[in-house]
């Protein structure tokens, strides 16, 4: 399957494209599965690691458990999640903010998924001339906890010179207003990213390039119905509100970068000799 003029037409100008029915029933079925199976194998064992994963307090930023994931599947909880004495208040596949970060290469049937003959004609369609996947993730967004994701664009968090990265977010639910779905810039890809987050040090730090937050004005919904995929380019602004809703809002993310750009040493996501990147092959 190639894109249309029109689908090609809106990843050009608009930066983002939605292919409804990309996943099909069964895909999805399979996905959850798995992902129940995952969290079952899960065992919160006191001292355990529970990281917060927040893009509204960033307190993940600093912490080892976050910035040594990239080559490994580990769990990351909801602010709210826990109580004041550190017990879980919602069972475990409703505690999840997500699974990360290297899903696709470390798990089989995530790697089946990530790696198909469609996923590769779209990266061909959208430009990419060597394609790596780098990053992955399970998504959450569960009931009533499930956080607010400020408006960013993923070049910031995985920069490459010249820009590379792009995204695709697969709908394991359907995504609407009420359960937090996508919020876009459409065009908004044209301009350079804003801020950077790396590696500084121990840490990490965000150097500031235009101190201009993003015009929230210039946001629509994505609203989609499981099955769909949205691709969109590493510069494109997005957000998502919180879940408040009684619904799900489960997804799944491949993030990719080309093998032609140079991805910087500083970047918070490294993987070792052993995790090579690989396409889709």
């Amino acid at each position: 399957m190639s894109l249309s003029v029109e689908q090609s037409a809106s990843w050009n100008d608009d930066g983002f494209v939605v292919l409804p029915g990309f996943v099909s029933t069964g895909q999805i079925s399979t996905l959850t599965d798995r992902i129940g199976e995952l969290i079952a194998a899960f065992t919160l064992s006191p001292g355990a690691a529970t990281t917060i994963f927040s893009t509204t307090e960033q307190t993940h930023a600093q912490d080892e458990y976050f910035l040594t994931s990239g080559g490994t599947i580990r769990p990351f909880f909801e602010d709210g999640a826990f109580d004041t004495e550190g017990n879980l208040q919602v069972p475990m596949d409703r505690a999840l903010n997500k699974l990360g970060h290297a899903m696709h290469d470390l798990d089989p049937i995530f790697d089946g998924f990530s790696r198909t003959p469609e996923l590769a004609t779209l990266a061909t369609d959208l430009g990419f001339v060597d394609p790596l996947l780098l990053q992955s993730m399970v998504i959450f967004k569960p009931p009533h906890i499930g956080g607010e994701v400020i408006c960013h664009c993923d070049h910031t968090f995985l920069w490459t010179e010249p820009q590379t990265v792009a995204g695709f977010w697969f709908a394991l639910d359907d995504a609407t207003v009420d359960n937090g779905c996508l919020w876009v810039t459409p065009g908004g890809h044209h301009q350079p990213a804003r801020t950077r987050f790396r590696i500084d040090g121990t840490g990490t730090t965000t150097d500031v390039i235009d101190p201009v937050p993003y015009e929230m004005d210039g946001l629509v919904p994505v609203e989609v119905e499981a099955g769909t995929l949205i691709a969109f380019s590493g510069l494109l602004p997005h957000w998502s509100a919180p879940n408040t809703s009684d619904d799900s809002r489960l997804a799944y993310t491949l993030h990719m970068i080309d093998g032609t750009a140079d991805y910087l040493e500083d970047n918070w996501l490294q993987r070792g000799p052993d995790l090579p990147l690989r396409g889709f092959g």
